[in-house]
Formats: C-alpha cells, sequence, structure tokens
C-alpha cells in the first residue's frame, strides 16, 4: 500500500500550461501518475503532453469526472483561490508546491481545509512519491532521478527538508530497504498537515514498518509527533534526526519556519519530548538507515 497517492489517485493539475506546471506533469505521467486533466482559466480546448486543459475544475469534472487530487502550480498571489476552487469542487487531498504566501492566506486556506475535511499537504511542500505508484508534486524531478533514488520497502519517510526528501529515501535504498511514501510536509510557518497527521497514516498502511524523520529547529511539528506516539496513535518504529542543534535561540535556519523564539522549537527540547516518548534519536543523518534496519530486523 502506500499512503495519500497510488496508480489509481485521479489527479488534476491547476497551472499545467505554465512552465512549471508543464515541466512537471509531464514527470508525474511518466512516472504512472494517473494525471487525467489541467486547469488554467482562459486556456480551455487545449492539451499539454495528452493532457486536456479546462478554464476550471467544475468543467474538468463534468468532461473527465470524479478527480481524487489537485496539485497547485499556481504563482503564490492566487494560490487561496486556487485552493478553494479545489476544495469547492470537492477534492479531497491538495498538494501545494508554492512558497512565501502571505501568512494570512494559509492560516485561511488551512482553516478552510480543516473546515471541509481536506488533507492540504503544504504550501511549499515539493510533493510526495509513492515509488513505482505515483508521484506528485515536484519530488522526484525527473523520471531518471525518481527511479535512482526511490525503491519500493517497508519505511515511511516525512521531511522538513526539500533535499533531504530525496537523500534520505536514497540511504535506505542503499541500506536494502526501500520507502512506502515519501513525503516533503512542507516549508510555511502555517502548514495544512502535521508530521503527527502523517503519522496516524503510516500507523494504518501495511507496507510501513518503520518511519523516519528529518526534522529541524523552530515550530513544534516534532513536538506534535511526540505527543501523537505518546498517545498510542503512532506504535511503530520511529527514528528521527533534528538537523540545526548547534543554532542559538533567535538565529532563522533553513526556512522561515525554522527558527528557535523563547525556548520553543529547540533542537534538546524536540530530542527530549521524543525520546520520552519512545521515538528513536540519531545525531547524523547517516545513521537514520542502520538504526531502523536494526529495529524492524531487516
Amino acid at each position: 500500500m502506500s499512503i495519500l497517492l497510488d496508480e489509481n489517485t485521479r489527479v488534476v493539475v491547476q497551472g499545467l500550461t505554465g512552465r512549471e506546471g508543464s515541466l512537471r506533469s509531464q514527470f508525474m505521467k511518466e512516472y504512472g501518475t494517473k494525471v487525467v486533466a489541467g486547469v488554467t482559466p482562459g486556456r480551455g480546448g487545449v492539451e499539454v503532453h495528452g493532457i486536456p486543459v479546462f478554464d476550471t475544475i467544475k468543467q474538468a469534472m463534468e468532461k473527465v469526472g470524479m478527480i481524487d487530487a489537485a496539485v497547485t502550480f499556481i504563482p503564490g498571489p492566487a494560490l487561496k483561490s486556487a485552493v478553494y476552487e479545489a476544495i469547492d469542487a470537492g477534492i479531497k487531498f491538495v498538494v501545494s508546491p508554492v512558497e512565501r504566501i502571505p501568512i494570512q492566506d494559509v492560516i485561511e486556506m488551512v482553516h478552510y481545509a480543516l473546515k471541509n475535511d481536506v488533507k492540504l499537504l503544504g504550501p511549499g511542500s515539493l510533493g510526495l512519491i509513492s515509488p513505482g505508484r505515483a508521484a506528485i508534486g515536484w519530488l522526484g524531478g525527473s523520471l531518471e532521478w525518481a527511479r535512482a533514488l526511490f525503491d519500493s520497502g517497508p519505511v515511511g519517510v516525512i521531511s522538513r527538508s526539500g533535499g533531504q526528501s530525496g537523500t534520505v529515501p536514497w540511504a535506505l535504498k542503499v541500506a536494502g530497504l526501500g520507502i512506502s511514501t515519501a513525503l516533503h510536509i512542507g516549508t510555511e510557518p502555517v502548514l495544512g498537515m502535521t508530521m503527527a497527521d502523517v503519522l496516524k497514516m503510516f500507523e494504518i498502511d501495511d507496507q510501513t514498518k518503520a518511519v523516519a524523520i528529518f526534522g529541524e529547529i523552530g515550530g513544534t511539528l516534532e513536538e506534535e509527533a511526540a505527543e501523537c506516539v505518546a498517545k498510542g496513535e503512532f506504535t511503530k518504529p520511529l527514528v528521527v534526526f533534528i538537523a540545526g542543534a548547534w543554532a542559538p535561540e533567535g538565529m532563522r535556519f533553513s526556512h522561515a519556519s525554522s527558527i528557535v523564539e523563547k525556548g520553543r522549537g529547540t533542537a534538546k527540547g524536540k530530542m527530549k519530548a521524543l525520546t520520552e516518548a519512545g521515538a528513536h534519536i540519531v545525531d547524523s543523518p547517516e545513521k537514520i538507515a542502520p538504526k531502523i534496519k536494526e529495529l524492524i530486523q531487516l
């Protein structure tokens, strides 16, 4: 199995006719993702890589049928309206690779998604990949790289770093493990889906036997993941690396959301919470794969 996305997931690309939308859609389609439609207002009637383009999602659904997921290659100022359109059309999973969104827009999008029981990955998420099944967003990059870096296997991967969303699966592949699904949680200070949300999905996924997290200082995502484990909502082996342990309070690290303030979001605090909950902490990314291999006895 996989979480959120498989070869049967029907995907619409918002902004298909733009440079990024066109390029990424070609990769997704080549990888096996069922991209059934694209949406660009005013461009309805054309095709891109054999994918029909419509002016609205509603028009797309009238022609191609139900759509399960949307990915938004939309300029930041227009993102909120695109996400609202997808949600209003009844789509229950939206992936937003866009960064630098006005924080008020992000808050409103997240609230609207929660209100409508929609899973919103991002904003600022590279996306996710279920090896050999489907990919959505930027994660994987190209058909060649996706096949080289991501092998199917028993480990779920959650990353706050875009780059590490690929290198952690690669390390797991080299260790003879592979992954069930890997996803980049996003870079904005406020996000739709949290690490805890994703852990709960991996908990009920039969293929996933353990989860690796590449975390960072700042924010409360890792502390929320620790609470999820402490409550027994995630019971499988969990291995975590926290980047930026050297950063002093108040220093920005990597992303705008990764900032330590007033004792919250510190590496020490995150590691303490996760360890007390029962997770396994490693002090370098290279140790993630060997530790998981040890825990699941492969």
